[in-house]
């Protein structure tokens, strides 16, 4: 009886440890089997592969399919914000790099900066554009830890990161 309970453990821990990664089905064998396609059917095909046979736990513990040992789990940001921000990337980058804009606000909107922080967020973001958006290609998870980042180290917007 203890075995399949530690077994129904080990599956839970699995399933729920693919939410980690910077993508929807994290690492694994699966992940490697359907890299690089997009849809709901390569998705579940992939997280299924990972949390079934438990090799992501296996990967993280040895640093192989896809996975690393000295992973960061990553900033429990809401959906919405990681979706609207994927979806406005080019936007958010534009209106960062001024400090002004209609995507900018909604952002704020999203994060739930209170109306008095909006211009002190909106500076922050200008002033640490090059932080937020390091390089041509940033991605979306990397513009949420940069901007997070740039939030836990202001005394006035520390209250927003994740950290």
């Amino acid at each position: 009886m203890k075995i399949l309970q530690a077994a129904a453990l080990a599956t839970a821990f699995s399933a729920a440890s693919v939410f980690a990664g910077a993508n929807n089905v994290g690492c694994g064998l699966g992940s490697m089997v359907w890299e690089g396609q997009s849809g709901i059917i390569p998705q579940i095909f992939a997280v299924t592969t990972n949390g079934t046979f438990g090799n992501q736990t296996f990967g993280i513990t040895l640093g192989t399919l896809g996975c690393d040992k000295n992973g960061v789990v990553g900033l429990p940001v809401p959906h919405k914000m990681v979706q609207f921000t994927s979806d406005n990337l080019d936007k958010l980058a534009h209106d960062m790099a001024t400090g002004a804009g209609e995507t900018l606000d909604a952002l704020a909107s999203l994060m739930e900066i209170a109306e008095s922080d909006k211009a002190a967020f909106f500076s922050a973001t200008k002033t640490n554009f090059s932080k937020i958006f390091a390089h041509e290609n940033t991605t979306t998870e990397e513009v949420l830890v940069s901007l997070n980042n740039v939030l836990a180290s202001d005394s006035a917007l520390k209250r927003y990161s994740y950290s």
